[in-house]
């Protein structure tokens, strides 16, 4: 497994009441494959994952990256963790809107620390991957919101990470738009054997996953 949990829990505290978002959860994720969480708005799967992707901690339970435990890392180790080996995507793409598509890649090739000298070729590389490569010198602003999803899929990529975790990457699409950024990353987990972990609420996304779980109250209540 590639990434693991075991009994991971998730509370929340508020006017002195206690909010169970994630309760004994235990997943597994194969290297290679495109996992879906499904879920309906409040099930607790973006929670989750952040928590899988080091950007929240559980309030029990551990969280295995390969074969290192993550959640009991230190801040500076999980900084670095996600810098190097995870890519996101998120639902509102969260690109440079006076960047152009090329920049707003290569601009995340220099936070991740790849080499200066070929950031260039991968950013366009990538690009090409994800069928833009002619429309690299529109700004984000300039781009249709599918294209926009594509241009963070390239920017999640490039510098090759171990993971990508992608929350609800269709939410703001049609439904024909969002199959083509879901088959993206089919092909990409086949073509370039990446391992994709992403949410959903939209049961015509599922049948493009290798393993589903679906979560209901914070709880797993059923996997495929």
């Amino acid at each position: 497994m590639i990434l693991k949990t075991t009994g991971v829990c998730r509370d929340f505290h508020s006017g002195g009441e206690t909010v169970h978002a994630l309760q004994d959860v235990s997943i597994g994720v194969k290297p290679g494959t495109l996992t879906m969480l499904r879920g309906r708005s409040g099930s607790g799967k973006t929670t989750l994952l952040n928590i899988l992707g080091a950007l929240d901690y559980p309030s029990c339970g551990e969280v295995y990256f390969g074969k290192e435990r993550i959640d009991t890392l230190p801040e500076k180790k999980r900084d670095t963790l996600r810098r190097t080996k995870i890519g996101f995507i998120f639902q509102s793409v969260a690109l440079i809107a006076n960047m152009s598509a090329y920049e707003n890649v290569e601009f995340g090739l220099r936070l991740s620390g790849y080499p200066a000298a070929q950031r260039r070729a991968r950013a366009e590389e990538c690009l090409e991957l994800i069928g833009l490569g002619k429309r690299k010198g529109h700004r984000a602003q300039e781009l249709s919101g599918g294209e926009q999803q594509r241009v963070a899929i390239a920017r999640a990529m490039a510098h090759n990470p171990s993971m990508i975790f992608a929350d609800e990457p269709t939410a703001e699409l049609d439904t024909q738009m969002g199959l083509i950024v879901v088959r993206l990353f089919r092909e990409m987990v086949e073509k370039q054997g990446l391992t994709i972990l992403m949410t959903t609420h939209d049961p015509n996304m599922i049948e493009l996953a290798d393993h589903v779980y679906e979560l209901h109250d914070g709880v797993i209540i059923s996997e495929r």
